[in-house]
């Protein structure tokens, strides 16, 4: 008898156990602060041990982050080879966005709006930023049969990650509006003709 439906069991509990204790760490994040959430309050509102929550969570810090990485990177590498950087990128984006939630995306938002606001989550989230931005020009010098170290898929990269960015501080200002998927998107099809005014 096989064992890779218990292991889809067991997997999917994991992952069960996993968004669950987020999930309270963010609401008592934005009920009590950051600062003022222990990790033993946010194990008790999950019923689990402390623990437990460090067996998923390396740190507290890492109850804030969401590792969309994975699934951009996966999306990205399998955009149509004919595709520029940016329209792959833009492509990969628009598969990432269309596979989460409206819930996913608000939470996501949330997530953001923490990191902006709260220095130390900031400082850990650069790590995740710099790390995202290796993985796309690796990915983009792979796409276009060049080195990763290539001055042209560096310059490329640091475009579309600088409009990402630019959108990024509008949509997780408090009580913004921006819708923001779609605004990179036409931000990266701005980029993508030339910038023109």
């Amino acid at each position: 008898m096989s064992d890779r439906p218990a292991q889809g069991l067991r997997e999917r509990k994991k992952a069960k156990t996993r968004a669950l204790i987020q999930k309270e760490a963010l609401r008592l994040f934005r009920e009590q602060g950051y600062s003022a959430t222990t990790v033993e309050q946010i194990a008790e509102a999950a019923e689990v041990a402390p623990s437990t929550v460090f067996r998923y969570f390396a740190s507290k810090e890492d109850l804030v982050f969401n590792d969309q990485l994975p699934p951009f990177a996966e999306a990205l590498s399998a955009a149509p080879a004919d595709l520029s950087p940016i329209s792959a990128v833009r492509v990969a984006l628009r598969e990432v966005t269309a596979a989460r939630t409206d819930e996913e995306i608000a939470e996501g938002v949330e997530r953001e709006k923490l990191m902006f606001s709260v220095p130390e989550l900031w400082a850990a989230s650069l790590t995740n930023v710099s790390g995202a931005l290796r993985s796309m020009q690796e990915i983009l010098a792979r796409r276009a049969g060049r080195d990763a170290s290539d001055p042209e898929i560096r310059n490329i990269t640091g475009a579309i990650a600088g409009v990402i960015f630019a959108v990024w501080f509008d949509w997780v200002k408090e009580d913004s509006k921006v819708d923001g998927p779609a605004e990179i998107d036409k931000a990266l099809a701005h980029l993508e003709e030339g910038l023109r005014l």
